[in-house]
């Protein structure tokens, strides 16, 4: 057991003039499986980057441990898995590392495989083994659930939670409290270091954040009684004060010792105000007030927006199928989530929906003039300021900041160029222009990959009903678990959507499920 000491740790960016960190201190046990989790942007990469030696900085960084950051980035994914599982780790044993892969549920056939083959939960399984078995590593963990299904989620999640000595960022909060037993926390204006997972930390967040909302409120209330006491009891002193006159010299003393009598009271009166609003100044500092967002729907005439039959999708060099049969019709007021392994189909499925041309069978239609707004997985080709982006996208500009500050970016990131912001920004980026755009249909792939914990918990405004707080949703999407919350006021915040895979937005009620090759709306 040893200490990774943080002391008077400051850094800021070349091109930027706000400081990431500025004196950050703190210190945590090289045993904990350390949750990892705040607000996009505020510089959780950056700072397991400070430790891998990546950036310089002034402060000061004691460890006795080797930093090993994942994802690992393998240059020639058309190497054998096991010849990069080997780069990664030259000094294990082939029977260690079929061991790990086994505790991951994964087989040893894949690593006599190219490893551009593997999916993405059996690369993320293959390098977390791989780095696990470095001896003195302590592991960097970086976002790994993001672009998994919901059993390799489970699986890696299992695996982690029989480990010790790593850092954990994410923003899956199942995930967490999975695999975690200690949170490093970084709020809006202050860090703190947590025993527990994350449910366990926000319950006491909330707590605390109610506490201080009422304190606040008796301080406010307090302030203003105060102020206006001290106005009177100095107009009364002064108005005695000009006033002292008498048939005798000691009654010019009594009056002026009244008068300076409430001259100190009001003067004290003023000294309690200025401790009070010191106090006040102490609170609301790391509270987030999500704000409600909407979705620019438009009417459409008819009620059917896509209607699918009998389609299947197969590629050239594949005797198997990706699905077949599926048959169902998109319609105007509903919500489906589309879930589902890796590789079973999903995004060809959307491919499809947005008119490109991938080989099939069956039929696949879309309403005439339907307009269609997507948010794809990837960010790459962000660039510019968020000014040229709009122009470019053909969305108000004015409206896009409006939305992005509900998302919760802050406004000092508005004048910077999109390419420097972290993965978490440039998805609230793309979130903002869809729901800046005018659209029959709504089509969001992962939504919620890179998006931090605490803005996204205003979106349930967006899409469930406001006269059903309660609503309870049944999917297989890849954080599918404990989605059904009591009421609108239960302490876990309530999800979006189980946060599938994609999300169909304004297509019956009920959610898609695509269990390996068959197909079910659940109405």
């Amino acid at each position: 057991m040893s200490l990774i000491q943080v002391k008077n740790l400051s850094f800021t960016y070349e091109d930027s003039f706000d400081p990431v960190f500025e004196n950050v201190s703190f210190q945590i046990d090289t045993d904990w499986k350390l949750g990892f989790i705040g607000r996009n942007g505020k510089g959780k990469t950056t700072f397991l980057k400070l430790l891998t030696g990546e950036y310089e900085y002034s402060g000061t960084i004691l460890s006795s441990v080797d930093f090993e950051y994942f994802p690992y980035q393998v240059e020639n994914k058309a190497q054998l898995t096991y010849e990069i599982a080997e780069s990664v780790n030259p000094a294990m044993e082939q029977w260690e590392l079929l061991r790990e892969l086994n505790l991951l549920d994964a087989d040893a056939e894949i690593l006599y495989r190219p490893f551009c083959t593997l999916s993405f939960g059996e690369q993320s399984k293959v390098l977390l083994a791989s780095l696990f078995l470095k001896e003195h590593a302590f592991l960097l963990i970086d976002e790994p659930t993001n672009h998994l299904d919901a059993a390799a989620r489970d699986k890696i999640a299992d695996y982690l939670a029989h480990k010790k000595g790593f850092i954990l960022v994410s923003h899956d909060r199942d995930f967490l409290d999975c695999c975690t037993d200690h949170v490093l926390v970084l709020n809006r204006r202050s860090i703190e270091v947590r025993k527990g997972c994350f449910s366990s930390w926000y319950e006491d967040k909330l707590s605390r954040d109610e506490s201080e909302i009422r304190q606040n409120a008796r301080l406010k209330k307090d302030i203003r009684k105060l102020k206006d006491a001290a106005r009177q009891a100095a107009r009364w002193s002064d108005k005695t004060e000009a006033s002292k006159i008498g048939n005798h010299i000691g009654d010019r003393g009594f009056v002026g010792h009244q008068a300076a009598k409430m001259m100190k009271r009001s003067k004290m009166l003023e000294r309690r105000r200025e401790n009070a609003v010191q106090e006040k100044e102490k609170l609301l500092k790391d509270i987030e007030s999500p704000e409600p967002l909407k979705i620019n729907m438009l009417h459409y005439h008819s009620s059917s927006l896509v209607t699918i039959k009998d389609l299947s999708v197969r590629y050239p060099d594949s005797d198997t199928p990706l699905f077949s049969g599926l048959s169902m019709e998109i319609r105007s007021g509903s919500r489906i989530a589309l879930s589902g392994k890796n590789g079973c189909g999903k995004s060809s499925l959307i491919r499809l929906i947005l008119g490109e041309n991938i080989p099939h069978t069956g039929e696949i239609s879309a309403a005439s003039g339907l307009r269609i707004s997507y948010v794809s997985q990837d960010t790459s080709q962000l660039h510019g300021t968020l000014s040229e982006f709009a122009l470019h996208c053909g969305v108000d500009a004015s409206l896009l900041l409006t939305v992005l500050d509900k998302l919760g970016l802050e406004r000092p990131q508005f004048e910077k160029r999109i390419e420097t912001y972290s993965e978490g920004q440039k998805k609230k980026v793309l979130l903002a222009k869809s729901l800046c755009e005018p659209a029959h249909l709504f089509v969001w792939d992962e939504p919620l990959n890179y998006i931090d914990i605490f803005p996204v918990f205003s979106w349930k405004t967006c899409f469930l009903p406001v006269s059903r707080p309660c609503s309870s949703w049944s999917t297989t999407g890849h954080s599918a678990k404990r989605l059904r919350r009591k009421s609108s006021s239960c302490k876990q915040p309530p999800r979006f959507l189980s946060e599938p895979d994609f999300v169909l937005l304004c297509i019956p009620r009920g959610v898609l499920f695509n269990r390996g090759r068959s197909f079910l709306v659940n109405k």
